[in-house]
């Protein structure tokens, strides 16, 4: 009986034991789960404060670079470049990846050519070296067996640009100003609108311009890759906008009453207490053209930027790579431009507002003026006509939409600061010194 009792008692000092470890375990695993959980959540805090300290200092930054570069953009110049020997900026938002990369082995190849007498390719020539790399994606992109391309792109010795109209590539006026502030970096890149093709001519008020400008406009789009359907619905967009304002080109002088609504033109009666009627004549305002203009340029740009225009479908990449990213966004003018210069558009919207002269010639008049634009920039319209005799009359039925030196441009400042990134837009009409701020929108 004692002995049955003994092993009753150690059974039961055991249960015990097994009991308090499994507590014990129970407990440890909850303190770890919630020290863990702890140190999570403190991690994440710090996290959102420094991005949130980050994101602040971004922001100033970007607002410094953009007063810095407001005020300097009366000294800037924009000097066109002649590019006899080199591969013309037109047609590379057409090109393939693979096209693209052998268009600038071809040119690598050019310049190491010409470098002993062009002392300006010798500059342009970026001195980086990564033929591995590009040789290795150029493998990837082509599947086929082609000795003599094969041969070209095995001449490559380093990474090249196609020089735009300014020489940094399409379209920016200048190289990227890259500036320190505090503790962001900040780049600043300025960007030719006239270069574009202006989205306010698909809203023309003028009837009849609209057939001609439906046509430019579809000219854009099927260069940028849309199918009809994918017009037919940017189309829609583009009617709901107009219903709101239609877009202008031409401006005469306005008088309106004092900015008093039509039903209360005229006197305008007031009483106060205690007093007699007081009758007051509301006198007579001119709006000049070039203030309607202005309102114009503000109003254009805050409708272009919003959601009534299909971001989304118009930012969607029609070629994508880790060296360049192509989208009919790119190519798009939101700042109620007029004109389209003829020296630095490429190949689709210059034949976009030719279209204005003729659709049917377009193409062929865009070719004429590329081609003569590659030896010396096109001083005015009337050089065009003489150098494309047969189309003069095409030439100039579009006069009034093309122009020969960028009037508006966009500055873009980016200030970056560990993972936070803040972007300001700014547009701005340039007419010699007088600097003209049409509107300047934040991310």
């Amino acid at each position: 009986m004692n002995g049955h009792r003994h092993r009753q008692e150690a059974d039961s000092r055991r249960d015990h034991t097994g009991v308090i470890l499994l507590i014990t375990l129970v407990i440890l695993v909850i303190l770890s789960t919630l020290g863990y959980t702890l140190s999570v959540r403190v991690a994440a805090r710090r996290h959102r404060d420094q991005y949130i300290v980050d994101y602040s200092i971004a922001r100033h930054a970007c607002a410094s670079g953009m007063k810095y570069a407001l005020a300097s953009v009366s000294g800037l110049e924009c000097v066109l470049i002649s590019r006899p020997n080199e591969p013309d900026f037109s047609d590379v938002f057409a090109l393939s990846e693979l096209e693209y990369q052998k268009l600038l082995v071809r040119m690598e190849q050019s310049l190491a050519d010409n470098r002993l007498t062009d002392p300006d390719a010798e500059e342009r020539a970026t001195k980086k070296s990564a033929t591995n790399t590009r040789q290795a994606r150029l493998n990837d992109l082509d599947d086929v067996n082609d000795e003599d391309a094969d041969s070209e792109l095995s001449m490559s010795h380093g990474i090249v640009e196609i020089p735009g109209p300014y020489g940094p590539p399409w379209p920016l006026v200048t190289e990227p100003l890259k500036l320190e502030i505090g503790t962001a970096r900040v780049t600043v890149e300025v960007e030719d609108e006239n270069a574009k093709y202006p989205l306010g001519w698909a809203l023309l008020e003028d009837e009849k311009l609209r057939a001609e400008a439906g046509a430019g406009w579809t000219t854009f789009c099927e260069w940028m890759g849309y199918t009809a359907t994918e017009i037919a619905d940017l189309n829609k967009d583009l009617v709901a906008i107009a219903a709101t304002k239609p877009f202008k080109t031409e401006f005469k002088p306005e008088t309106t009453e004092g900015g008093v609504p039509a039903n209360l033109r005229g006197q305008v009666t007031r009483t106060t207490p205690g007093s007699a009627v007081v009758r007051r004549t509301v006198g007579k305002k001119t709006i000049s053209p070039a203030e309607q203009l202005q309102r114009q340029n503000t109003e254009f740009a805050k409708l272009f930027h919003s959601s009534m225009v299909n971001t989304a479908l118009l930012s969607r990449p029609s070629i994508e790579s880790d060296s360049r990213k192509e989208s009919a966004m790119k190519y798009l003018g939101l700042w109620s431009t007029r004109h389209v210069n003829v020296n630095t558009a490429p190949r689709h919207v210059l034949e976009a507002a030719l279209a204005f002269g003729s659709v049917v010639h377009a193409p062929k008049i865009a070719e004429a003026i590329i081609q003569l634009r590659k030896i010396k920039p096109v001083a005015d319209v009337n050089e065009v006509k003489k150098a494309v005799l047969g189309y003069s009359d095409s030439i100039e039925d579009c006069r009034n939409f093309l122009t020969a030196s960028s009037t508006v441009f966009t500055i873009r400042v980016t200030a970056v600061r560990g993972a936070a990134k803040a972007t300001a837009i700014a547009a701005v009409s340039k007419e010699g010194d007088k600097i003209q701020q049409i509107a300047v929108i934040c991310d």
